[in-house]
């Protein structure tokens, strides 16, 4: 009970409700900082991802394109998620670090900094989701309710995200090491994740063990959800609740062991 006493839902929005302004504020910093002196600024997020698909449609559209159903959607679905994905936990990682001048000097939750910066990324996303409806589109994708429930995936992505995030970014205040290995790490879960190939060219018993791969069950939830129109099994529906919730326990049971440490390592 000790544990979770100062991490439970009820606190975690009072304490926001209490550094409101300053949320707000981290959040509008961690926005603008990232498009500082780029000549695009925010069109940034649209143009992004746009590159990352075109460029992968030209490497493997010949080699998967003609077997797979409407793969540029395909493609951007992939795209999309994991992109959501490494940036959350990439600036989340080094949240506590970079905002050590202020949370040494103000007593403050450290956990407000990683949370305005899942926000920004949250924003960024969001953006780039508008870009990917106007494809669907184009791409003559029909659009009904079950496009709704495209918020339970976002959802638990988001969720999933800041459990990550706050497990990586406790880890780097003690191991700056701890960046270089998760760039490796992120390589194999994108290549893991079916973003530009089909895992239907695998046996069944290959297939399944995809799934112990969280991100590429909310990309896969996407896709049923807007190429085949099509509520996902329960297997993917039951796991794209449960990795969250395994993420969120570990990255909050790690942040409370560690959180009095922080000051002596920042």
């Amino acid at each position: 009970m000790n544990v979770w006493k100062k991490l439970t839902a009820n606190s975690i929005i009072q304490k926001l409700a209490q550094h409101r302004f300053l949320f707000e504020e981290l959040v509008k910093r961690d926005f603008k900082r990232k498009y500082k002196r780029t000549v695009l600024g925010m069109f940034w997020s649209v143009l992004f991802p746009l590159i990352t698909l075109m460029v992968l449609k030209i490497v493997f559209g010949t080699f998967f394109g003609r077997s797979i159903p409407n793969y540029t959607i395909y493609l951007f679905c992939g795209t999309l998620l994991f992109s959501y994905f490494r940036e959350t936990t990439n600036t989340g990682m080094v949240a506590l670090l970079n905002n050590a001048p202020i949370f040494s000097k103000i007593n403050v939750p450290k956990y407000i900094f990683l949370l305005s910066a899942s926000v920004s990324s949250l924003i960024n996303f969001l953006l780039s989701l508008s870009v990917f409806f106007l494809f669907c589109i184009f791409d003559n994708i029909s659009f009904s309710w079950k496009m709704l429930l495209l918020i339970y995936p976002i959802a638990g992505l988001t969720v999933f995200n800041i459990g990550v995030a706050m497990f990586v970014s406790c880890l780097y205040v003690f191991f700056r090491d701890m960046r270089y290995l998760y760039d490796i790490v992120l390589m194999l879960l994108m290549y893991m994740s079916a973003i530009f190939y089909s895992t239907d060219a695998f046996p069944p018993v290959y297939q399944k063990l995809f799934l112990l791969n969280p991100v590429y069950v909310y990309i896969s939830y996407f896709r049923s959800i807007v190429i085949n129109s099509a509520i996902p099994d329960w297997q993917i529906s039951v796991l794209a609740i449960v990795y969250p919730f395994i993420a969120l326990l570990f990255g909050c049971l790690l942040y409370k062991n560690l959180n009095r440490k922080f000051l002596y390592y920042v």
